[in-house]
């Protein structure tokens, strides 16, 4: 009986570590990462896995509201690019699409700065973040 508590426990740890990640390359909206934003920290960096060409991006909020300070894109050819999507976000709510400089790039990781903003309810905010793929050709 200890040793199947044992695999459970091990199998929740083990599938909890494992990142969610793009698997398709088809054109369209995927989700790309996701964060819980808490009280504790103020800065997220949310790592882009394979399929990571996309050209524009949007957050989506739940569970609580988020005052968004910056947000950064890092691409794997170095360079970054700051997005302009500053301000409150509701939760349900989204951001702006925010198109990324030259088109469809490979995204390397997203960088969000921001304040929770204070509820009722003493609830974190899940973000999620979506890239839009156009597969033009290359």
């Amino acid at each position: 009986m200890i040793l199947i508590l044992l695999a459970i426990a091990a199998y929740g740890v083990a599938s909890a570590q494992l990142p969610k990640v793009v698997a398709s390359d088809k054109k369209g909206w995927h989700k790309i990462g996701e964060t819980t934003v808490n009280f504790q920290k103020e800065t997220d960096e949310v790592i882009i896995l394979v399929a990571n060409r996309f050209a524009a991006i949007q957050l989506k909020v739940e569970d609580a509201p988020i005052n968004l300070i910056s947000a950064e894109a890092y691409y794997e050819s170095g360079d970054k690019q700051d997005l302009k999507i500053m301000g409150s976000i509701k939760a349900p709510g989204e951001s702006d699409v925010i198109n990324l400089n030259g088109g469809e790039r490979t995204l390397k990781k997203i960088v969000l700065v921001y304040k929770t903003i204070p509820n009722y309810k003493d609830k974190n905010a899940h973000v999620e973040i979506w890239g839009l793929k156009t597969n033009p050709k290359i």
